[in-house]
């Protein structure tokens, strides 16, 4: 309660928007956020390096423009969304967490973070295969933070599930879009200076130990709760929520300084695979 608590005072009182989006992972807000944070904590040698590859452009398959930063790079495997089934876990509706690699599927946002790795962490891959590796993690990093990516596939990850109040669409853009304005409003590198800023060492230290599968059961557990009113626990099964969920002020108070936190995680835990990846 007590981190909770601080996310709030971070930036004060929690607004009223009402905002649409795409039912893309945090949005290119969110997105932008971790990507961000990650850029402003690593070392100096990866900084120089993340521009370099940033800078870069390809007219291969899928291409690419040069992005002028880092954090709008993030954005690119949403604008058109590549790679689909990458995105998101599905897990089974009596899932108590993910016990394998990708729930009941053969590859996700766990595999995807795995192999695009593999290729910025290479020796002997191109600077160009680097380039789009290096744009995917940084995109698969915050979709495996983003709750409702680690769900069900029946219900689409809450796409299909309406939201009345003071957000709009459905429950899956809520998270994406409107609980991140309400937890750290619209100015993106003044809310990612303000997360990184506020994240202590002990907290660093602790969320860098664990690996992508364990963050994609964080998730899990966040869409589970009670307080996402994604699902209603029915004796092992987690049944999809009748109705629409009313997004009022008390959900916002409750579930914004939860968003703001996966933000924080998202982004330093991109900053220690990037310093571990293209280190010396």
């Amino acid at each position: 309660m007590r981190k909770l608590t601080a996310a709030i005072a971070l930036f004060g009182a929690i607004g009223t928007p009402a905002f649409t989006t795409d039912a893309f992972a945090w949005g290119d807000e969110g997105h932008q956020i971790v990507c961000q944070i990650a850029f402003d904590h690593v070392k100096p040698s990866t900084k120089a390096k993340l521009l370099e590859l940033t800078k870069l452009k390809s007219d291969d398959k899928p291409p690419f423009p040069a992005f002028a930063t880092f954090a709008e790079s993030c954005t690119w495997p949403d604008h058109p969304r590549k790679r689909a089934p990458e995105h998101f876990v599905n897990l089974s509706r009596d899932a108590t967490s993910l016990t394998n690699t990708c729930g009941v599927a053969a590859e996700c946002v766990v595999t995807a973070i795995a192999e695009d790795l593999k290729v910025l962490s290479s020796k002997t891959a191109t600077p160009i295969d680097k380039s789009r590796s290096l744009k995917f993690v940084g995109h698969w990093v915050g979709d495996v933070h983003q709750p409702l990516h680690v769900s069900f596939e029946d219900d689409r990850g809450g796409n299909q599930i309406d939201v009345s109040g003071k957000c709009s669409e459905n429950l899956h853009s809520t998270w994406d879009t409107c609980l991140v304005v309400a937890a750290v409003g619209k100015n993106l590198q003044d809310a990612a200076d303000k997360l990184r800023k506020a994240v202590t060492k002990a907290q660093e230290q602790e969320w860098t130990q664990s690996d992508p599968k364990a963050w994609a059961n964080e998730s899990f557990k966040i869409t589970e709760s009670v307080s996402t009113q994604y699902c209603e626990k029915t004796g092992g099964t987690c049944k999809k929520h009748e109705g629409s969920v009313k997004v009022d002020q008390a959900y916002l108070d409750t579930n914004a300084p939860i968003v703001a936190e996966r933000l924080q995680k998202a982004g330093i835990r991109l900053a220690a695979l990037l310093d571990k990846a293209l280190g010396e």
